[in-house]
């Protein structure tokens, strides 16, 4: 039986029974002596007592369709409510002719601009009401408040912005037109608009799963005593069309589990996507109350505005609220698309009593009656009920009218959300609804309205932010803290090569540099390890207990390994996040730490690692949002390669990942090999983006396999920064037949042994070349290739660092990774001229074997790297063509494997 079916079946019941009645009575006159907490107390005893008792109730998360605060306990508005609507008005006019403006142009190439106008229009009651009263600036005594606006409604934003006087009319003119430097982006964007916006809101589903990871980050440091946060909050505005995307819901377990009462969403419930409704065949609001109420959420529903508060309150038989829980979503977007005959008929019309109730009610009266997230006192009543509700997060399901003031031509119709132009009668419905005093003979125009500085509405929206603690978005791009990165010396115990007989993987080695950082005395405090469930996979679970992991409660339990060194030790104040199975939970946990430098002036170090198979190929839109919010800080990729996690098979070997992260313009990607490699590269990020405070983030892959380690030699930190170092030379044992091997992360080992064979089996020498970073010399030979396309008189354009490196040597070259052969190829453009490259690398499906036999798989292997280079001396006519099928015969290669591209 629905939750609407048994309403009507109590309803029947309660009528016709006396006991019922008298134990309604009862309720009603706890209710009203003794308020509903003492009533909800009665009631979950009363309930408890029965289902131990055998009896079967039904559990439902949903409650009745109406709004939650009733209206006897809406705290009041305190505002002037004139001069907000009339403030929000100027805003909507400003927003909606900025998009219409910016689509009324014709380039020559024909595109539109695009642009929305209805989502900020569904939004604006809600948006004018934080902006006055609930959203805090950051000042002395506050650390400000994190607002997530909806990405589609930023033509509000800017509206509102230019009445403060924080944009200018040619700004506004120069919407999604950014090339020129004069523009305003399409979307929260913090790379385009640096001091304005806080956070990136599309792609949609992104800002409520950081959000969340925000709010936490928020207690995290609170709880660390790095920031007082406990008067801060995070307001995330999302639509319900958005909800479906499974980061929108993905996290808010974590929220309610963790208490965060620091964190508010408000879904913006107009009942429409892209395409038509959302829920056309149900309700939208009842499906994620259920979600948010189950997962132990505060859930307000914000349904009706006040012009049915009378109606309701004559509702006595409860047939009007019957109704409401029949009418389903794609309904109640047909009432807001046609008129107030059109709402009589068809819903009042379902019932011959509810037609008797609105008998006296003009049409007029009848299409008044409002939807929840219009009316201003209701908001007003619903965001303070959340800014002070303690112990769970809140959710606000807003309901409201997509296009709302649109008129005829978008108000709740299926193309709304895409509606960005509007002919003159429209325009002058929109400027007549809204009451915007501009004259006819302007409207073709389409001027923006901003009163004179003097007026009343003008004061009024200066003095609310300044009661507020100034205006909002607005973003700070550097942080006020200086820090000191340790120099390399500090990590010396990597630098040095690894003892006789030793041998470590290089995320041993990362260990041992994060257990260095973390000593510093200024800088350990602000780092933050982040894991995703693999401690013991990157031998980690020794920051158990060195420094906890962080739980709210603490820990509630004697752990099972209490007895051993490297327990399981959570902590009310621990320093690590471990985020269970989880990667984009995690990468929201690390996005929030790597912009702590704006979002709380607190410079925090985060370093998350990871399955790198299951990082930017699973979290690769949170990757690309994590540039744009310019995020510094190091993602470490273990276990990286495609065959050097051996023996999990095809969906854990990576092979791309640095293709993944080369197209994010701010991330600095880095393949290493050895731990004096990784310990410069370390220090490097940590100069860049600790002290120096640039807006670039490091991805680095680390693997799990052991072997020996050369040390740093000195004068090589140049080319591992770079990209490139010369490890090993012929010298004086250079050969009339000489090469040049390459290679990065462990494969640059199968390379070294290629080295020697050459050398044993063929008389060929060769230098060996560790290239850390084949991403960083494509992006310095396209600077400088560019630079010698845009200045054709220059006498000394720069040359690429590879290609100075390549042209003091001989012979071609050959490149193999433990990454698809694209990953290698990148540096084929800037190879001097007239010089062969061979890409070995590890095209197709991973599998499961021995790494030498997966190496052998994806052909290369110290092998391959002969035959490679033969081939190459052969095809310059260096060596015959028999010497490259001597090779093959000698080595056991099977000229007829199958192609493992396609194996």
């Amino acid at each position: 039986m629905s939750s609407l079916d048994q309403a009507g079946a109590l309803a029947t019941v309660a009528n016709d029974d006396p006991e019922v009645q008298e134990w309604l009575e009862a309720l009603e006159a706890v209710l009203e002596h003794e308020g509903p907490e003492r009533a909800h107390l009665l009631l979950e005893r009363l309930i408890d007592l029965a289902r131990r008792s055998g009896a079967r109730i039904p559990f439902s998360a949903n409650t009745a369709y109406v709004n939650t605060i009733p209206p006897g306990l809406e705290a009041p508005h305190p505002g002037n409510l004139a001069l907000e609507e009339r403030i929000r008005s100027y805003i909507r006019w400003n927003a909606m002719a900025m998009v219409v403006k910016a689509n009324s142009h014709h380039p020559a190439d024909g595109g539109d601009l695009g642009g929305h106008i209805a989502s900020f229009a569904s939004l604006a009651t809600m948006i004018g009401c934080g902006q006055n009263h609930f959203w805090h600036g950051e000042t002395e005594d506050h650390g400000g408040d994190l607002v997530y606006f909806q990405g589609h409604t930023s033509p509000g934003m800017y509206g509102r912005a230019f009445l403060e006087g924080r944009l200018t009319e040619e700004q506004l003119d120069h919407f999604r037109q950014e090339v020129g430097g004069k523009g305003l982006s399409s979307y929260p964007h913090p790379k385009l608009m640096p001091e304005f916006w806080q956070f990136p809101t599309v792609s949609m589903g992104l800002g409520p799963i950081m959000a969340i990871y925000q709010a936490r980050f928020l207690k995290y440091l609170h709880a660390r005593g790095i920031a007082d946060t406990s008067n801060r909050k995070v307001w995330v505005f999302c639509g319900d069309g958005e909800m479906d995307e499974p980061e929108s819901l993905g996290a808010i377990s974590l929220a309610s589990r963790e208490k965060l009462d620091n964190l508010i969403f408000v879904i913006n419930c107009n009942l429409q996507r892209l395409d038509g409704p959302v829920r056309g065949n149900g309700k939208i609001i009842q499906e994620l109350e259920g979600d948010f109420r189950g997962s132990g959420w505060n859930v307000i529903k914000l349904i009706w505005g006040g012009y049915w508060d009378p109606l309701l309150a004559r509702d006595k038989e409860g047939i009007l609220r019957r109704i409401m829980e029949e009418s389903v979503d794609g309904e109640y977007q047909a009432y807001k698309a046609h008129d107030g005959a059109y709402v009589r008929e068809h819903f009042f019309g379902k019932h011959p009593k509810l037609l008797e109730m609105v008998s006296r009610m003009s049409d007029e009266a009848v299409w008044r009656l409002n939807r929840g997230g219009h009316d201003p006192h209701k908001v007003y009543a619903a965001f303070h009920e959340a800014a002070n509700h303690t112990g769970q997060p809140t959710v606000i399901l807003a309901k409201t009218i997509k296009g709302y003031g649109m008129g005829h031509v978008g108000q709740a119709k299926n193309p709304t959300h895409q509606q960005k132009k509007l002919d003159m009668d429209s325009v002058r419905e929109f400027r007549d609804r809204f009451n915007i005093p501009i004259p006819d003979d302007k409207l073709d125009q389409l001027p923006y309205f901003k009163p004179a500085d003097d007026s009343p509405e003008m004061k009024y929206l200066h003095e609310r932010r300044k009661a507020l603690g100034g205006y909002l978005p607005a973003r700070r791009p550097v942080s006020d803290e200086k820090f000191k990165a340790p120099e390399l010396e500090a990590f010396k115990a990597v630098l040095e090569p690894t003892a006789e007989g030793r041998e470590i993987s290089t995320t041993q080695a990362f260990v041992r540099i994060l257990n260095q950082v973390l000593r510093d005395k200024e800088l350990g405090p602000r780092v933050v390890p982040i894991l995703a469930d693999e401690s013991r996979t990157f031998g980690m679970e020794g920051l158990f207990r060195q420094i906890g992991i962080y739980a709210p409660e603490g820990q509630k339990y004697v752990p099972v390994d209490k007895d051993q060194v490297m327990y399981y030790k959570e902590t009310t104040n621990g320093q690590l996040l471990q985020e269970g199975i989880n990667e984009a939970g995690a990468f929201s946990s690390w996005i929030a730490a790597a912009t702590s430098y704006s979002t709380n002036n607190r410079i925090m170090i985060p370093f998350y690692i990871y399955y790198s198979m299951f990082g930017f190929q699973r979290v690769g839109d949170l990757a690309w949002a994590a540039g744009d919010m310019q995020a510094r800080g190091f993602l470490l990729g273990g276990t990286a390669g495609r065959t050097t996690l051996n023996g999990e098979g095809l969906q854990h070997e990576d092979g791309h990942s640095h293709i993944m992260s080369a197209l994010i313009p701010n991330c600095v990607s880095y393949d290493p090999t050895y731990a004096h490699e990784l310990a410069v590269i370390i220090q490097n990020g940590l100069e860049r983006m600790i002290q120096n405070q640039e807006n670039v983030f490091y991805y680095i892959t680390v693997m799990n396999e052991n072997y020996a380690h050369p040390g740093l030699s000195k004068g090589d930190e140049e080319g591992i920064i770079r990209g490139m170092y010369k490890l090993r030379s012929a010298g004086k044992a250079k050969n009339k037949l000489h090469v040049q091997l390459m290679g990065s992360g462990t494969i640059l080992r199968e390379v070294q042994a290629a080295q020697d064979l050459l050398e044993k089996d063929w008389g060929v020498s060769s230098d060996l070349w560790s290239v850390t970073s084949f991403t960083e010399l494509r992006r310095d030979g396209l600077d400088c290739e560019r630079h010698r396309l845009l200045n054709p008189g220059d006498a000394k354009p720069p040359v690429p660092y590879i290609t100075q490196k390549l042209q003091e040597t001989a012979g071609p070259i050959v490149v193999s990774t433990d990454y698809v052969k694209l990953f290698g190829d990148q540096i084929r453009p800037f190879v001097p001229a007239g010089r062969r490259l061979s890409v070995l690398g590890t095209d197709g499906f991973g599998r499961s074997d021995f790494r030498y036999r997966l190496r052998e798989h994806f052909e290369i292997d110290r092998h391959f790297v002969v035959l490679a280079a033969l081939r190459a001396l052969a095809d310059e006519g260096a060596v015959p063509e028999a010497k490259v099928a001597e090779a093959i015969k000698k080595y056991g290669i099977d000229p007829n494997k199958a192609n493992p591209q396609h194996a």
